[in-house]
């Protein structure tokens, strides 16, 4: 094992973060979904990229894939998870509109991107979402998928 690593082998672990493929995946198409986030898997090696990150090749074995996760994309298995709507880097529509001391900053329909994903708010999950008028905590209740249009705005 090597010294900084978290995990060994054998080690159930959850990520989470969607992975897709970053180009290195064979036989895949890069971008494409992997693994999607809170999925169990079982580390099966532990290596170093750059020599200053680690990375665990982790067995999901419900789907037969092995996959190179950064440490940071991992939690272990044991520990509590809750699951989200969206993910980092999705674009999300106001459903409701945000204001603060009663002045709106984000209209309804309005789309923003998720920089951040807080599962361990209460009472339920949280997103720092950064909209036109700046980056504001929503609750996932206040938000909605964006469909892109056919010109991917």
């Amino acid at each position: 094992m090597l010294m900084d690593a978290k995990y060994d082998f054998g080690d159930a672990v959850r990520v989470v973060r969607n992975i897709r493929n970053d180009g290195t995946f064979p036989g895949r198409v890069t971008g494409e979904l992997l693994v999607r986030r809170g999925r169990v898997g079982y580390v099966k090696d532990v290596g170093v990229f750059l020599q200053d990150q680690i990375i665990y090749s982790v067995h999901f074995l419900d789907i037969n894939r092995v996959v190179g996760c950064r440490e940071q994309e991992l939690i272990s298995a044991d520990d509590p998870w809750v699951d989200s709507a969206f993910d980092h880097r999705d674009k999300v529509a106001a459903t409701k509109a945000l204001a603060i001391d009663g002045e709106v900053k984000v209209e309804i329909g309005e789309v923003g991107e998720v920089l951040q994903v807080i599962r361990d708010a209460a009472p339920g999950v949280v997103y720092h979402v950064a909209f036109a008028a700046g980056v504001f905590a929503v609750p996932e209740t206040a938000l909605a998928a964006h469909a892109l249009k056919e010109d991917g705005s």
